[in-house]
């Protein structure tokens, strides 16, 4: 019989919908029955993509005798965390002060008023890892609410004002007005990426191993900078991972992360944020190296995203999952003789073999798992080609692998729309479109931003997810501040003024319901549920924290506005946390890119003129020919629309012609029908 999850629209708590287990979903159902049982809440949170999310779900919840101590001594609550980051974030937190580390799934008990008292993340049905089983688990959190109550309740108060005392990061006493933001700051913190970063492997830290595209994106803008040790780093990053293993050589796309030090045998779970973010580096590694790889892996991400994580509307699916058939990169493995069927003519099966130095063996549980081990020089020499027909060579063998591997049975999506991961997925498309001239990625772009302002702002409000027609829960910072820079970005694509409307409504409305008195902004809106506190994060996680996003947001705004409040508003904000970035640079990059901004000199440019005419098509591929990551573009026919950013006012045409204006440090240059002078303007060569 079906629990109380049946009528929910995550994908991940319908899966829990048959367990025996009474579920029910964050409600006041649920939490008014634990007042009025006095009895203590387990709550469960993690997301469908998630493999161990599965794995506890076999094991435990859908084992009669676990749910039976389930139901009788708790109340039981499964949670999304993409739908619901807000509880995830105040839960995660305690669970990290509990036991020193977090994850999914997250496990955690609470008193009926929310308080958490214990918790962890996976529990096994029987001893094993050092840790007990989860039944162990139930039965002694039962015993000690029935027994020893108000100590448990003791122990939560004083962890509830643990995590209230930690909501905010300060790095200054109150009392203190804070510097303001230097070069040294985003000077010590490229050293400190480079101090830690791994030059074997590439990237940072030990298995498992994630691939920050915030920290190296953070290093790409520094590189502009005629930073060639940062962009050394990032070009090396950026070449480890492009190898295979974590990223899909057949598909495009990269999975969640590399359970080894070596990039190659990844978690399979493929998130739209990390590829949205991902392509976006490699794009804009292109830029800066015209490496010809770095382009082809931003281009095979994207159109993995339009193949496998596109609504027929337009929106952007949340994951892939790892499993299919019950197994654990089943749809992405292969094996040698898989391989040879597959590319049956024998030279093209030897050079991919060779390629990726494929065995009987294999590199993962009998299978391989394809990560380049000879590069094109080698496969060259060896096979007698010319190096430069390697890559088209192998890209024609890639594509007969991904016909054949969609015969496989695929890993399940998750198929709800979630609105800050869309945003960042936008930002990719929109960018991608104007850089590498490809109208395909500017119509999912505009498709995409209309299907979120179509169906995810419902009664003049902007909601988190959407799935089978069916906007649900409100939006969070993250979701408002990555919105606002996706249509930011559409709109120097497309300068349709309807997206830059959109951007500043959304702004204001960020502003207005978000805002803390004491500085910043919080999570949650200023009418959201009441939960145990206020929930302010500010390190960036996989994705960009919301407050790091809000401040890139009004740092752009206002460069398209002159809007030195809220410049000012950004810069406080970025003030405020220069000691972290310093310290802490991967923890902090979202905010470490906006430092960049801030710092500028930032290019206002606005361009006047028909879109169409090809002085119009020249200028513009002056303008998107270089990565310049400290510009904001506006452009319009004559005269600007009532809504135009205020860049574009007052400009005029010069004798009928398409015109640019530079503007940069509250001085404009001399306005321009040259493309010759409006590259020298660009890249600061003439001062006029």
């Amino acid at each position: 019989m079906p629990n109380h999850l049946v009528n929910e629209n995550s994908p991940y708590l319908l899966q829990h919908a048959s367990n025996p287990v009474d579920w029910y979903p964050w409600g006041e159902a649920a939490l008014s029955r634990a007042r009025r049982e006095a009895k203590p809440i387990f709550l469960s949170i993690g997301y469908a993509a998630c493999h161990w999310c599965h794995v506890m779900a076999h094991e435990s919840f859908e084992d009669p005798a676990t749910a039976a101590l389930l139901n009788e001594h708790f109340i039981n609550i499964k949670v999304d965390r993409e739908e619901r980051p807000d509880l995830d974030s105040i839960y995660m937190s305690a669970v990290v002060a509990m036991t020193g580390q977090g994850g999914w799934p997250m496990s955690v008990f609470l008193t009926p008023d929310l308080q958490p008292f214990y918790g962890g993340t996976y529990f096994p049905p029987a001893r094993r890892y050092n840790m007990p089983s989860f039944r162990e688990v139930l039965l002694a959190v039962a015993r000690l609410w029935r027994e020893d109550r108000q100590r448990l309740l003791e122990s939560s108060l004083k962890l509830v004002e643990h995590l209230r005392s930690g909501t905010e990061i300060t790095s200054l006493d109150n009392k203190q007005a804070a510097p303001s933001l230097g070069d040294e700051v985003i000077i010590l913190a490229a050293q400190e990426l480079a101090k830690d970063y791994d030059w074997k492997n590439g990237g940072w830290g030990k298995a498992p191993k994630f691939p920050q595209p915030m920290a190296i994106e953070f290093l790409l803008r520094k590189a502009t900078r005629s930073d060639a040790f940062a962009r050394d780093i990032a070009v090396h990053a950026l070449k480890s991972m492009a190898k295979g293993g974590m990223y899909d050589v057949v598909g495009g796309g990269f999975a969640r992360y590399s359970t080894d030090d070596l990039w190659r045998i990844p978690h399979f779970e493929k998130m739209l944020y990390d590829n949205a973010q991902l392509a976006l580096v490699y794009l804009h590694g292109w830029l800066i190296t015209k490496e010809s790889h770095f382009r082809r892996v931003c281009e095979e991400t994207l159109d993995f995203v339009l193949r496998e994580m596109t609504h027929s509307q337009g929106g952007f699916y949340a994951s892939l999952d790892a499993d299919s058939e019950g197994e654990e990169g089943k749809f992405y493995a292969w094996t040698l003789q898989e391989i040879r069927k597959a590319l049956d003519d024998l030279q093209d099966a030897a050079l991919f073999i060779a390629a990726y130095a494929i065995t009987e063996a294999g590199n993962f549980e009998g299978k391989t798992v394809l990560q380049r081990a000879m590069d094109d020089a080698q496969l060259a020499a060896r096979f007698d080609l010319p190096v430069d027909a390697i890559p088209d060579r192998l890209d024609t063998l890639h594509k007969r692998l991904l016909d054949v591997r969609t015969q496989r049975v695929r890993p399940a999506t998750d198929d709800k729309i979630i609105c800050a991961w869309n945003a960042l997925a936008l930002i990719a498309f929109a960018e991608a479109a104007r850089y590498l001239e490809r109208d395909d990625y500017l119509a999912a772009a505009q498709r995409n931003a209309r299907f979120l302002l179509d169906h995810l702002i419902v009664e003049g409000r902007l909601l988190r997810s959407w799935r089978v027609g069916q906007a649900k829960h409100n939006a969070y910072l993250e979701d408002y501040a990555a919105l606002v820079l996706g249509l930011l970005a559409l709109y120097q694509s497309d300068p349709n003024p309807e997206w830059y409307k959109a951007a500043t409504g959304l702004a204001n409305e960020m502003l207005a319901h978000f805002t803390d008195a004491d500085g910043g902004f919080f999570d949650t809106r200023d009418d959201h549920e009441t939960l145990l506190l206020r929930p302010k994060d500010l390190q960036d996680n996989a994705t960009p924290s919301g407050s790091a996003l809000a401040a890139c947001a009004l740092l752009q705004l206002a460069a398209f506005e002159g809007r030195s409040n809220w410049n000012r508003l950004a810069q406080v904000m970025l003030a405020e946390i220069q000691d972290f970035m310093v310290r802490h640079p991967s923890a902090f990059a979202q905010w470490l890119q906006a430092a960049d901004f801030a710092l500028g000199p930032v290019y206002e440019v606005a361009i006047i003129g028909e879109a169409g005419s090809s002085l119009t098509q020249e200028l513009l591929r002056t303008l998107w020919g270089t990565y310049r990551p400290r510009q904001v573009t506006a452009m319009t026919t004559f005269p600007p629309d009532s809504g135009a950013p205020a860049l574009l006012r007052e400009r005029s045409m010069i004798q009928g012609r398409t015109t640019a204006y530079v503007c940069q440090g509250f001085a404009c240059l001399r306005p321009t029908c040259s493309p010759e002078i409006f590259s020298d303007q660009l890249d600061g060569k003439t001062l006029v």
